[in-house]
């Protein structure tokens, strides 16, 4: 079940709890005050406050059940726990715990989250896997990640924690033997923020087109004709942007950087102008793609990082391709010695993944990316973006979109910006 959908239903259940217990009760007071000929008068040990609510509230009339609406203020037992377990059950559900479990290929992900849906951190939780024994939050995130796993059904459960209410009955799950392929459920709740990371060490992406630059490189919103269409990328590195007056200066389109892997500890983090810049760009009457920095080590995070995107786009008009950025961190990033096989399965599991949710799916890359990190003859029917800074680009291969300069000048981008040119 959807993590919203449970909380609203969880609420439900409890509305509707205190619910029926108001109305035994109105019953029960009413029906004390027609068989003792009137309203009981507060004891000495009701409260000042509780009295003067009573005084002001009208009584019932006539006798009818329900209609006297203040009775239970004069139930000097409603309020008390042992009489009445249905507040303290209410109040209970606020500690109580769930589990979501999804499986990708031969894994499990554990994510234990309260009644709102947002994962438990700070607590050392302990979950057992039927037969298998029992598996330790290291970490405190809330999170349990085993990897390794036999397909196959398996039983997972939460062992106690002071504090807390853990489900009675453990939940079962289905251990996927190979990749499908698909969006993750629920894979909101591992979406950080940069306030929740170290942004500088783990934002470390390097444009490698730039290595590769010459004094050719075109600095300027090209003119086109036919179909091509013009536009430009951006991301939290280009600041406010004022989408007017980018409409205004020509631009068609923009693809704008959902988000990135941290090239250190693997988090997945939304860029935080993200929003701001899908809406404006909307909001002004230019076409929106979105690409995301990768750093995934295999399969399983790649889908991932693709079900990250699908989870922000969904609310945004998407007219151009989802991409995955390719580039390597400096060098030191987790994903940078992945060798070539491994890398264009990466990039095959993330368009898979996008192209199975209904959107089209591309490539970003240098041109040495391309020709030395890549087997292109798997990837070509992918919409390849090519990065190369110079007036003709040297790179053999089918594009379908040129990013020809990372020092374009334009109105309503402040500072350096990336331009492009995609065609039909």
């Amino acid at each position: 079940m959807d993590a919203k959908l449970r909380r609203l239903a969880i609420l439900g259940s409890l509305a509707a709890i205190l619910i029926v217990s108001l109305l035994v009760f109105y019953t029960n007071a009413d029906t004390r005050n027609q068989k003792g000929g009137g309203s009981p008068k507060p004891s000495a040990g009701t409260s000042a406050a509780t009295d003067a609510l009573t005084e002001e509230l009208p009584t019932a009339q006539g006798g009818q059940i329900g209609n006297d609406l203040s009775a239970f203020l004069r139930d000097e037992s409603f309020f008390d726990e042992e009489v009445n377990p249905v507040l303290e059950e209410a109040r209970d559900q606020s500690n109580s715990l769930s589990l979501i479990v999804t499986s990708v290929e031969r894994d499990l992900r554990i994510q234990i989250v309260d009644i709102e849906g947002r994962p438990v951190t700070g607590e050392s939780f302990f979950v057992e896997l039927e037969d298998l024994g029992e598996y330790k939050d290291l970490d405190q995130d809330g999170i349990i990640y085993i990897g390794e796993l036999d397909a196959g059904e398996y039983f997972v459960d939460l062992k106690p924690l002071e504090g807390y209410k853990v489900p009675v009955t453990p939940t079962r799950v289905r251990v996927k033997d190979k990749v499908e392929y698909l969006e993750i459920e629920d894979i909101s709740l591992l979406i950080k923020t940069e306030d929740e990371i170290d942004a500088q060490a783990e934002d470390s992406g390097v444009r490698e087109a730039r290595s590769d630059a010459d004094r050719t490189e075109l600095q300027r919103l090209q003119s086109v004709s036919g179909d091509a269409t013009v536009g430009i990328d951006v991301s939290k590195w280009n600041g406010e942007i004022d989408w007017d007056k980018v409409k205004n200066a020509g631009v068609d389109f923009a693809i704008v950087r959902a988000g990135y892997r941290g090239s250190v500890t693997g988090s997945l983090v939304e860029d935080p102008y993200f929003a701001e810049n899908m809406r404006g760009a909307a909001n002004a009457g230019i076409d929106t793609g979105v690409y995301f920095f990768t750093q995934a080590t295999n399969e399983v995070e790649a889908v991932e990082e693709a079900s990250v995107v699908l989870a922000l786009v969904r609310e945004y008009p998407v007219n151009y391709p989802i991409f995955i950025d390719t580039e390597g961190a400096g060098g030191n990033g987790r994903a940078d010695g992945l060798d070539k096989e491994t890398r264009t399965l990466v990039c095959e599991a993330f368009c898979r993944t996008i192209e199975n949710a209904g959107y089209t799916a591309g490539i970003y890359a240098s041109r040495n990316w391309y020709n030395n990190n890549l087997d292109m003859n798997r990837l070509d029917r992918y919409f390849i973006w090519l990065a190369e800074y110079r007036d003709i680009p040297l790179y053999q291969g089918y594009y379908r979109m040129w990013q020809h300069t990372s020092k374009g000048k334009i109105d309503g981008v402040e500072g350096n910006v990336d331009m492009n040119i995609r065609y039909e």
